[in-house]
């Protein structure tokens, strides 16, 4: 069964069950109604009970229907209470206050109706009064609290849309930031294959065939250069005229260490390459983008800490980056607030490159590490 079943079941079950005892029990006239048999009684109110099934499709035509027949019933006084609750859940607080007060001006009809008082009028006006006041404030605060709910829920969905923008905004960004430094890469050596075979064109020593394979290089690298330009020269334009440098190498990552510890930064830096150098090309500019995300971070969410560096790896094992910090106590965070999006980049372009990232909190230390492979 349904959510919506259950509560339609419920309040049906709660309709009869408080008709049911009012019957019993009576109010000011004592158990039995006067000049309306309690058969009768009972015939009305039932089907007003099962009516409380269409509240939510016709909240005011239930209402409409149901509150006259408080006048001869009391056994439809349970679906009186939730018609009327209906209304403060579904229509203007007006409206149920109007209903809820034509239901209270039926007490003196039903109170004509009965044969003789056993208790004081007061009594029967107060217990009314009471229950179709606790049904509208119930009405109310229902409104109120699904309201709440919806607006909550629209602040978390619109919230999880916006973060979705921004790290689809970030790889796309992170994405137009590689194709441009592979732009300027590409062309620079493009240029200078287009170069160097030019001037071997010219060498007096080469035979005609060497002269026309020259040349056939120096053309193939022209129109290299041409396609290069055209397939991704446009994202020059995003960045601005000036074309933005290429990124360093791996080679540069002493002095990002160095520039951290400048600015009062406790960086110790293992570096296990040894013998093994450093990986040229791609492998290089992603582990230089990763150690320079990785420090920045440190210094903005954990300022003051020491920061343990470690850069290991070869040829056969790949280029290993491990980077860990204590966690400030208690979740501080650091004096510089963060957007949350550069390890998105930096996950975008070791992804692009082949590798693998993680990244987490253990024992108390935030920890990045990187596998990326040993490209030429």
């Amino acid at each position: 069964m349904t959510g919506t079943g259950v509560r339609d079941v419920v309040a049906v079950g709660a309709a009869l069950g408080g008709g049911a005892i009012l019957v019993a029990v009576g109010d000011a006239t004592g158990p039995v109604p006067g000049l309306v048999p309690w058969q009768v009684d009972v015939a009305i109110g039932v089907p007003a009970c099962f009516l409380l099934l269409l509240r939510r499709r016709w909240p005011l035509g239930l209402a409409v229907v149901v509150v006259p027949l408080s006048a001869v019933s009391i056994m439809a006084s349970g679906a009186v209470l939730g018609a009327i609750f209906g209304l403060a859940l579904r229509r203007r607080t007006v409206v149920a206050v109007g209903f809820a007060v034509g239901y209270l001006a039926t007490t003196p009809i039903y109170l004509l109706l009965q044969r003789e008082l056993r208790l004081p009028v007061w009594t029967d006006v107060v217990v009314r009064g009471v229950l179709v006041t606790a049904a509208v404030g119930w009405g109310l605060y229902a409104r109120e609290r699904w309201a709440l709910i919806q607006h909550l829920g629209e602040r978390a969905t619109r919230a999880e849309n916006e973060q979705a923008a921004r790290v689809a905004r970030a790889r796309r960004d992170e994405r137009d930031r590689i194709a441009r430094e592979m732009h300027d890469v590409l062309a620079h050596r493009l240029s200078m294959i287009s170069l160097q075979a030019g001037a071997l064109e010219l060498h007096p020593a080469l035979t005609a065939d060497l002269h026309a394979a020259a040349g056939a290089i120096q053309t193939g690298a022209h129109e290299a250069l041409d396609e290069l330009r055209a397939v991704i020269g446009v994202l020059r334009h995003d960045a601005g005229d000036e074309p933005e440098p290429p990124q360093p190498g791996l080679e540069a990552v002493r002095d990002l260490v160095a520039d951290a510890r400048d600015c009062g930064g406790d960086v110790r830096f293992d570096d296990r390459l040894g013998a093994a150098g450093t990986p040229p090309g791609a492998s290089g500019r992603v582990a230089y983008r990763v150690v320079q995300e990785a420090l920045t971070n440190a210094r903005k969410h954990a300022p003051g800490r020491p920061v343990e560096l470690v850069v290991a790896g070869g040829p056969g094992d790949g280029l290993r980056i491990e980077v860990s910090n204590p966690v400030p106590e208690g979740g501080v965070p650091g004096s510089v607030p963060g957007s949350g999006l550069g390890l998105v980049g930096v996950a975008e372009r070791v992804e692009l490159a082949g590798g693998r990232l993680a990244h987490g909190t253990a024992a108390g230390r935030f920890r990045l590490e990187v596998l990326l492979p040993w490209l030429a």
